[in-house]
């Protein structure tokens, strides 16, 4: 997935440096690139975000980040060899390593530790993001910003982030790459909720707003239990403020998940995000990226794709990753793809609140967690093979049939020239 072009303020000097206790970026970058969002947005009613911005509450809790030298991340990675590299992009390379716990007792931690190409320029300022956002943030379904590195010195300017290790690496590998055992139906529904959660937390639960922008599979880690966490907050912005309905900003994300409205007009809300959930949605359901140049053309784009299959049509189940090889329940796979398509109506003002997600995915995981393959038959479409299983309201066995079976079973011991097995197959298959 190619990323939107960034906008670059030219007037900006490449020599405007961070430094490591991040006093500098808070009235440089983060001011002009993440939070301050009075001169580029919109006057309307009814926003109630609270006046204290990412900027404040972050001087508020810093102290919790942990503050390491260059030479300790190099020492962590094995001076970062290529054995210890799990993950590329355009931020810079991410590492495998362990740090020392910050009493120094007790046994190593392992880390990711993500490391800034030394001439990226936008990788600075997503860096500086990440550090402010995610020191403020505090979620399960976050991943966890232990600490950070700041150095300047002859080899150059020196970015790192040290986060919590996800051993189960990311959706997207999951979802999309054969090396990887395809993920469960329940589980599917699992990481749907945990994702869920992550969103409604930036958007309703923190004192300022935070829209994360990027919300794809690939930002989506899981950890050893497959929880999901969001990840990857260096195109994160704070929201409009009090008495606004959006930012303005340049349009930056990924292709295939950013909101219609927002590539338009550049007005970015928490409902851009919301978009971006419908298409994550059915990319679970379909086990398809949102966007494959390699398909034919009609099946390029996922929306146009599921659209060919309604969802109250008897082709519906045509669409749902094969992989899962029937195993999952058609009733939820249609309240799924219905709420996918909320989230992916034309008009923002339209689309759900994350909060309302989280609790229709609630409603639909009980259901589903109650009628699971140990004690319910699951169904793929009238027009497709289902599933057999034993159901309760298929009968029981008659007492009578019980003991003309016992008397066939004893009669079978006296039996000559046919086998045991094959005279009960046969005179079971006379019982009703």
């Amino acid at each position: 997935m190619k990323c939107f072009h960034y906008f670059k303020d030219k007037t900006r000097s490449r020599s405007q440096r961070s430094a490591p206790i991040l006093k500098a970026e808070t009235n440089l970058s983060l001011s002009e690139d993440v939070s301050s969002c009075k001169d580029r947005v919109t006057k309307s009613s009814g926003s109630t975000n609270s006046p204290r911005g990412i900027i404040e509450l972050y001087e508020e809790k810093a102290e919790k980040l942990r503050v390491f030298t260059y030479p300790e991340l190099r020492h962590a990675t094995n001076d970062f060899t290529r054995l210890r590299k799990i993950g590329e992009g355009g931020f810079g390379c991410v590492y495998k390593g362990t740090i020392k716990p910050i009493d120094a007792n007790g046994d190593p931690i392992v880390v990711a530790i993500k490391k800034l190409n030394q001439d990226g320029f936008q990788g600075h300022k997503q860096w500086v993001a990440e550090v402010q956002f995610l020191g403020v943030v505090d979620h399960p379904n976050l991943v966890k910003l232990i600490g950070y590195c700041a150095m300047d010195g002859e080899r150059g300017i020196q970015r790192l982030l040290v986060y919590e290790f996800m051993p189960n690496k990311s959706l997207e590998d999951h979802l999309f790459r054969k090396s990887h055992d395809p993920l469960p139906w329940q589980r599917r529904l699992q990481i749907m909720l945990g994702a869920a959660q992550g969103l409604a937390y930036l958007h309703e639960e923190l004192e300022a707003q935070v829209i994360f922008r990027d919300f794809k599979t690939s930002n989506i880690l899981l950890d050893e239990d497959f929880n999901p966490k969001l990840s990857d907050f260096g195109l994160a912005r704070e929201g409009p403020t009090e008495g606004n309905t959006h930012v303005s900003t340049a349009v930056m994300g990924t292709h295939g998940y950013a909101a219609p409205d927002y590539i338009e007009t550049g007005h970015l809300t928490a409902k851009s995000d919301v978009w971006s959930f419908g298409i994550v949605l059915y990319e679970i359901l379909t086990g398809r990226r949102s966007l494959e140049r390699s398909r034919p053309k009609e099946d390029q784009k996922l929306i146009d794709f599921v659209r060919r299959y309604p969802i109250d049509s008897k082709k519906f189940g045509i669409i749902i990753d094969p992989r899962l090889e029937a195993r999952y329940s058609l009733t939820d796979a249609r309240k799924i793809a219905k709420l996918a398509d909320s989230c992916l109506l034309k008009s923002a003002k339209d689309r759900p609140k994350m909060s309302q997600v989280v609790e229709s995915l609630k409603q639909i995981l009980d259901v589903s967690t109650e009628g699971s393959p140990s004690n319910k038959s699951y169904e793929v479409g009238d027009d497709e093979p289902r599933e057999l299983t034993e159901n309760s309201n298929m009968g029981e066995v008659s007492d009578s049939s019980k003991r003309r079976l016992a008397q066939l079973a004893k009669l079978s011991e006296h039996v000559g020239g046919v086998s045991k097995k094959g005279f009960m197959i046969m005179h079971r298959a006379k019982v009703s």
